[in-house]
């Protein structure tokens, strides 16, 4: 009465979502990406993780990565960048994509990650966008086999990118509470942010200047071909972010896509 066994799946595409109910690999026709030359403002951070995933992909020692700070600043568009850079470099990495949600069936995505590397030495980037706890969430539990808890500790095969809005993954309030609370409160605080402490890199992004947001309109305007007299791009561009209240990447490119429609342009990605 037990359902059949899931098919092996098939390794051969780049990228992959990990689902259960059943568990699953499902591959993943067309990344969503941008060059990594897009990518303005965050030097320091794209050579740092550049760097870490080469490594990885020629087998040497590698560490998991934190991408924290401010939204729109492109955490999870270099993660993507970075494995489609050190893809076109030769290395056959892979990249799986992870939800919050599916971090109780971690264990399981990780038995099948690492019989892949056995029979086939592939190499996954594991990833999970948008990374963070609330209130009396236990799922920060079972991450904690992914980066260097357990019997098994993490494949040797396997590497993990998270992004998130905050440093310690968890509300500060919350934090908060527990030492408030807590009989020992050094050590209720210790169980919250440890999981942090358990990534190797810590890569901070912060808002950009103005400067930096009209370089990433530049830059998306000639990678696309879109044509724009260079006074009425700035102003338009100002006006957008002020609209906004804020400059990032996101509002950069949301911008910059308005602006295509509105001279014709046909804009993929």
């Amino acid at each position: 009465m037990a359902p059949a066994p899931l098919a092996a799946p098939d390794f051969g595409a780049e990228a992959f979502v990990w689902h259960t109910g059943p568990d699953r690999l499902e591959p993943v026709a067309r990344v969503a990406r941008v060059d990594l030359s897009l990518l303005v403002g965050v030097n320091r951070s794209r050579d740092t993780l550049l760097e870490n995933t080469r490594h990885f992909a020629a087998g040497l020692p590698a560490n998991n990565a934190l991408l924290w700070g401010a939204r729109g600043m492109g955490k999870s568009s270099l993660v993507k960048s970075v494995h489609a850079a050190v893809r076109a470099e030769g290395h056959d990495l892979k990249i799986v994509e992870l939800s919050r949600e599916d971090l109780p069936s971690v264990g399981r995505l990780l038995a099948v990650l690492r019989g892949a590397g056995a029979k086939s030495g592939a190499r996954f980037i594991l990833f999970c966008d948008d990374l963070s706890f609330s209130h009396d969430d236990q799922h920060y539990k079972s991450l904690k086999a992914v980066l260097d808890g357990g019997i098994e500790g993490r494949p040797d095969n396997v590497l993990f990118y998270a992004t998130s809005n905050r440093r310690h993954l968890m509300p500060r309030d919350m934090i908060e509470n527990e030492t408030q609370a807590a009989i020992h409160s050094t050590e209720a605080v210790e169980e919250k942010v440890s999981l942090s402490d358990r990534f190797g890199l810590w890569l901070g992004f912060h808002p950009c200047s103005q400067d930096e947001y009209l370089a990433m309109i530049d830059g998306y305007c000639a990678a696309h071909g879109v044509a724009v007299e260079a006074a009425r791009l700035r102003a338009e561009a100002i006006e957008w972010q002020a609209t906004r209240g804020g400059r990032s990447g996101r509002v950069a490119w949301q911008f910059f896509c308005d602006l295509a429609a509105r001279e014709g342009v046909r804009v993929s990605g």
